[in-house]
């Protein structure tokens, strides 16, 4: 049977998710209605007058090129750090789960990144990969390919994705492994006296049993990918060159805190929010489905 807490008041449950609820209340809904009032209205750089604008602010977005461009590019990253965030994090989750000696360092070294800020992995990235200075270009100039991201645009895009998956795989990386390390090994083992071999074994049983662990991390990469990436992109590329990696939250702050456009900003910041919620709300719809609890 299943157990249920019983409170003898009505209110004291309230009481328990009252500090959570004002937390949630300060930093979330407070900030979000703001933006949503701001988004209607043309002020000034010092916010000392406001004039009510309706949705002029919106359709002067969609008349910009510059951010239409943006949502191609924010689709095309946030597939890239998503996708390739998840398989290399559940590739290494494999070899890690099937490593017997020095186990423990091996996992240890692959959860470091995640101690690390965006900005400070932007950073490290910028020194790797530096026209000038930076180790692996020096290398992949001495194999003939030329890089230089500050010049070409699939170069600085190719930059941050890697920032950008390199910074999220330790997290995705803890949720495969004990995922893997939850299912019982006899369901294992009966696969291989029927025969199954380990890519077989992997298809068709650990996979599937994965599948709750994926979807959670798909969600929680994309949001990653729309929102947490700002730090790595400002470090590294500063959303160019041109505005080749200007994705929709790295606009939000150019227009915002450069161009002093605050009622445009609070727009996108907007739109921004609906995306993610319309997104979310469509994987647990419909890719919620596929999932095998």
């Amino acid at each position: 049977m299943e157990k249920r807490v019983l409170f003898r008041s009505a209110w004291l449950p309230w009481v328990l998710l009252l500090p959570q609820l004002v937390i949630i209340g300060i930093f979330f809904f407070w900030p979000a209605a703001q933006a949503i009032l701001q988004s209607f209205q043309m002020e000034d750089a010092f916010g000392l007058s406001k004039e009510w604008v309706g949705f002029a602010n919106f359709v002067q977005l969609f008349q910009d090129s510059a951010y239409l461009e943006s949502f191609y590019r924010t689709a095309l990253f946030s597939v890239l750090v998503a996708g390739l965030g998840i398989a290399v994090s559940l590739a290494l989750a494999i070899f890690a789960d099937r490593i017997v000696r020095g186990a423990m360092v091996y996992k240890t070294l692959l959860i470091v990144p995640y101690a690390v800020a965006p900005v400070i992995a932007g950073v490290l990235w910028v020194f790797m990969f530096s026209p000038s200075l930076g180790v692996v270009s020096y290398f992949l100039e001495r194999i003939g390919y030329n890089w230089n991201f500050l010049m070409n645009e699939n170069q600085a895009m190719a930059l941050i994705v890697m920032a950008a998956v390199w910074k999220q795989i330790s997290y995705n990386f803890l949720f495969f492994l004990a995922g893997l390390q939850s299912i019982p090994k006899s369901l294992l083992e009966a696969a291989a006296i029927d025969g199954a071999g380990p890519w077989r074994r992997f298809l068709n049983v650990q996979l599937p049993l994965l599948s709750p662990t994926t979807f959670f991390l798909l969600v929680i990469n994309i949001v990653y990918a729309f929102f947490d990436t700002f730090g790595i992109i400002d470090a590294t590329t500063h959303g160019g060159p041109g505005q080749s990696t200007t994705i929709l939250v790295y606009k939000v702050y150019l227009d915002g805190f450069k161009a002093l456009d605050l009622g445009g900003s609070a727009a996108q910041s907007v739109i921004l929010m609906f995306i993610v919620i319309a997104l979310t709300v469509v994987q647990f719809r419909y890719v919620e489905k596929k999932v095998q609890y």
